[in-house]
């Protein structure tokens, strides 16, 4: 197969090209924020650009402009991405792109979870390298082995495949990767879990020691920078994830009975030098029931959650970003879009069932730079929650010591102030009904109640 490109050619190839309707939908950011590059910059062949245009692809997309070139050039990559946003041709263009039809053995090895996501991308590899004559084979655990041993006599350019079976016909010799570049894994988080991590060590020593490879990931858990660390040659790193980030909390967790949590809030309260504080509950019901509590021991409370209206929940949000009190007992209702600067502890009284709401729970302190504490309270019925969360952010989760290192969460400026004291009959919950007893003047006389540097409005 010629090796022409594009470099000082006429465009007369584009006019015999067989385009699909260009497709009018309304797209997202995570695939309209490009650079403004054209696939055309990369020199790529010009068979190849045939079949990336007539599948509908105009520009790349921020994922493919971050990959292609550096992939293309041989070095390892590392990349955050979520799905939809053509992560798929981001590898895909680069594999085909680098392989040589001249040579019949296999040079590149695209690695899946799931029988569904290798059949979808050897689809991919097929409709975008259609005009270069590559040959792409599929196997998976659905397939006979005795069929793929059939296939795999003849030449195979890029195979796709689980990584069981590809590894079952690796140790019988049926797959060569002697003479393959390219180790490229899909889903990465998934395919390094226990599940499938001893495969994966398996292959990678059927390949030469100048692989490449590629690695894609919506999370990048532990076992994917233990995999990095391990097998990887100074990899490109890209991420493009929109997400809250863990940097600057310090995440604690307390083992408790259910019985003890109100307990150990007080606790806490007691100790912690909090500035304002969110305290997270799973349901409505146990978010009222908290607060109740909560002002029952005389500490300043305000709560909010998806069943009180509209204009009650936003007098709660206003009037606790403003300053005119400490606590705020919620539900997931607010993990998303709140930004209040002066909160510096997080507490999950109940804890999340999934790493995003994780994620964003915590996320809600250590705002703009500044530091925040996350403490969660674990029950024993939430230790596998725990383990997963931690696998699957990345992050570690640390047992609550004796005391906590002030540095770590408070203000330079605020050191030296005392932890937030109780005060009998300090009634200042906030329910679907205006409050009594919370009227400015009043929450201003409550000094030993009040944060000692309320947020500004717009916060970052």
């Amino acid at each position: 197969m010629s090796n022409t490109h594009l470099a000082n050619t006429p465009d007369d190839w584009k006019r015999s090209l067989n385009l699909p309707t260009k497709d009018m939908r309304p797209q997202t950011e995570d695939v309209t924020a490009t650079k403004g590059n054209e696939f055309e910059d990369y020199y790529l062949k010009r068979e190849l650009l045939m079949g990336i245009f007539e599948a509908g692809f105009e520009r790349p997309s921020p994922i493919q402009e971050e990959s292609i070139p550096i992939a293309v050039a041989g070095r390892d990559i590392l990349a955050r991405a979520k799905n939809g946003t053509g992560k798929t041709a981001a590898f895909v263009i680069p594999a085909l792109e680098k392989v040589n039809t001249a040579v019949t053995n296999i040079q590149c090895l695209i690695l899946v979870p799931t029988r569904e996501l290798a059949l979808q991308t050897s689809q991919v590899c097929k409709t975008l390298g259609k005009h270069m004559g590559i040959n792409v084979m599929v196997t998976t655990g659905g397939t006979t082995l005795k069929d793929d041993i059939i296939r795999l006599s003849e030449t195979v350019h890029i195979l796709v495949g689980t990584p069981g079976r590809v590894l079952d016909l690796a140790g019988k010799g049926v797959a060569s990767f002697e003479h393959a570049e390219t180790f490229i894994m899909d889903e990465a988080d998934k395919l390094l879990s226990p599940e499938f991590t001893p495969a994966i060590e398996q292959l990678l020593a059927f390949f030469p020691p100048s692989r490449q490879i590629l690695l894609y990931s919506a999370t990048f858990p532990l076992v994917v920078k233990s995999f990095k660390e391990k097998h990887m040659n100074k990899p490109y790193e890209i991420n493009l994830m929109e997400e809250l980030t863990l940097r600057g909390v310090t995440q604690y967790y307390a083992f408790v009975e259910e019985r003890q949590k109100v307990h150990c809030l007080n606790t806490l309260f007691s100790k912690l030098q909090i500035n304002q504080s969110i305290i997270f509950c799973n349901s409505t019901n146990r978010v009222e029931l908290l607060a109740k509590k909560i002002t029952e021991l005389g500490y300043s409370c305000f709560y909010s959650h998806a069943r009180m209206i509209q204009s009650h929940r936003n007098r709660v949000f206003h009037d606790f970003r403003n300053g005119a009190c400490r606590n705020l007992v919620c539900s997931d209702l607010l993990t998303r879009g709140i930004d209040i600067q002066a909160v510096n502890v997080v507490i999950n009284f109940d804890f999340p069932k999934n790493a995003e709401t994780y994620l964003h729970r915590i996320g809600r302190s250590g705002r703009f730079g500044h530091l925040g504490l996350a403490i969660n309270l674990i029950t024993y019925e939430d230790r596998f929650n725990l383990y997963k969360i931690e696998q699957e952010l990345g992050t570690e989760i640390q047992p609550i010591p004796p005391v906590i290192d002030k540095r770590l969460y408070v203000a330079p400026s605020a050191m030296d102030e005392p932890p937030q004291q109780r005060q009998q009959g300090a009634a200042n919950t906030y329910g679907p009904a205006p409050p009594p007893g919370l009227q400015q003047g009043q929450a201003q006389q409550q000094d030993q109640q009040r944060p000692r540097y309320p947020a500004q409005a717009g916060g970052q």
